[in-house]
């Protein structure tokens, strides 16, 4: 398995990101430059992507979660659940004056195809 998320370091704007296990909260690989506590991140954000897939359940639809935007003030937080491994998700965040969100998203999906679960 491999978990290298170095690449996300790459995305303009770039403050945080983390590889994590939904099912558990496990934090399985994390790159930043501390402005952003990344176990604290895995194990909330692993709350928010469980409160959204019992909105899908709750709600019948017949669908999955692509991705989870959160735009706050200064900064845009990105959760993508793995294509080949729903139950793990990338985290990034994202400074939101110097990000192109377009452009980060196309940088997550080369990512994720790169990592192998």
């Amino acid at each position: 398995m491999s978990t290298d998320i170095a690449g996300t370091a790459f995305i303009a704007g770039f403050v945080g990101s983390c590889l994590v296990d939904s099912d558990s909260g496990l934090l399985l690989a994390a790159e930043g430059d501390g402005r952003i506590d990344m176990e604290a991140a895995a194990a909330l954000y692993t709350q928010v992507v469980k409160a959204e897939h019992e909105v899908i359940e709750v709600l019948q639809l017949e669908d999955h979660i692509e991705d989870i935007l959160i735009t706050m003030h200064s900064q845009l937080h990105f959760i993508r659940p793995l294509e080949k491994s729903p139950s793990v998700f990338l985290y990034v965040a994202l400074d939101k004056k110097s990000a192109n969100l377009g452009m980060a998203r196309m940088q997550v999906t080369k990512i994720e195809s790169n990592l192998k679960m």
